[in-house]
């Protein structure tokens, strides 16, 4: 039995030495401490033209993503959350060929916050991580929390026109509709409870009739697309390299696995493709 041991919780905001300068130098140190993969910091401090500083500029080395991160100790406050939608719009306009990301880091995510968010129906991509220090033994601990990241609700779940099986029967065929039903009995497997929600662009998933899009299925002529919402990962770019699966993109902004599967594939590759979906089930429930 492991021993237990109780740690204190640090008030980092009226705290009497640490401050947000050390804390940011601590993720400078380790970016992998905000959970938010393998990243790399481009700028600290970066001066906006339109004046003030972002705290933070991270990047993937490996996509065009790009993080605008505003930190501050204690709750979030209406002047962080705007400082953080207005560092990043200018840098989407400077820099229009990444993608970008809001990221807004607090000890304390307000409602005040949710509610502001909200308004922007899901247009904009911000990930809204809590952070929080714990003490013991003369050693502080930080540990980061997503508890927002709207580009799990982003346009493609958004209130597209509704369609039916009809619909796609007349747009894609039956053969491309059956192959979508065999990869939609995989999901099952991991994911029981879901059904298929018709969508003109789309077919995705629903659960208690709220669409749940953690994998949704573009039915083709002869194939399916197949996009699963998994973070972007080298180890899964190589799985899927040594496939006989065409991997057609990986979206950075909507963070969406897309790839091609036939009927050959599904038999070929079937524990391949249950084992990525089971993967995006587990990421989009964290």
């Amino acid at each position: 039995m492991e021993n237990y041991v109780k740690s204190e919780i640090i008030d980092l905001k009226n705290h009497s030495e640490i401050t947000e300068k050390w804390v940011q130098d601590k993720i400078i140190e380790d970016p992998s401490i905000l959970n938010l993969g393998d990243l790399i910091v481009k700028e600290s401090e970066r001066i906006q033209p339109t004046g003030g500083r972002l705290d933070l500029l991270l990047c993937n080395p490996d996509t065009d993503q790009r993080y605008e991160v505003e930190l501050q100790l204690g709750a979030c406050d209406e002047s962080h959350i705007i400082r953080t939608l207005e560092y990043w719009d200018v840098e989407r306009k400077r820099f229009p060929q990444y993608k970008h990301c809001a990221v807004i880091i607090a000890e304390d995510i307000t409602n005040r916050f949710f509610n502001v968010i909200s308004l922007f129906n899901g247009n904009i991509p911000v990930i809204a991580i809590q952070l929080k220090a714990l003490k013991y033994d003369n050693k502080i601990s930080l540990f980061f929390t997503t508890v927002l990241d709207t580009r799990k609700f982003n346009v493609e779940e958004g209130n597209w026109e509704p369609a039916d099986r009809t619909f796609w029967e007349k747009k894609s065929g039956n053969f491309s509709l059956k192959l979508t039903d065999e990869l939609f009995k995989l999901t099952e497997r991991i994911a029981p409870g879901y059904s298929l929600k018709y969508n003109k662009p789309y077919i995705g998933l629903a659960k208690n009739g709220i669409a749940e899009n953690f994998i949704f299925f573009t039915p083709r002529k002869k194939t399916v697309t197949l996009a699963l919402k998994i973070a972007h990962e080298r180890e899964i770019d190589e799985e899927l390299l040594a496939s006989d699966l065409e991997v057609l993109a990986y979206d950075n902004q909507y963070n969406n696995y897309k790839i091609c599967v036939n009927q050959s594939d599904l038999k070929k590759e079937k524990a391949l493709i249950l084992k990525l979906m089971k993967r995006a089930f587990e990421e989009y429930k964290r």
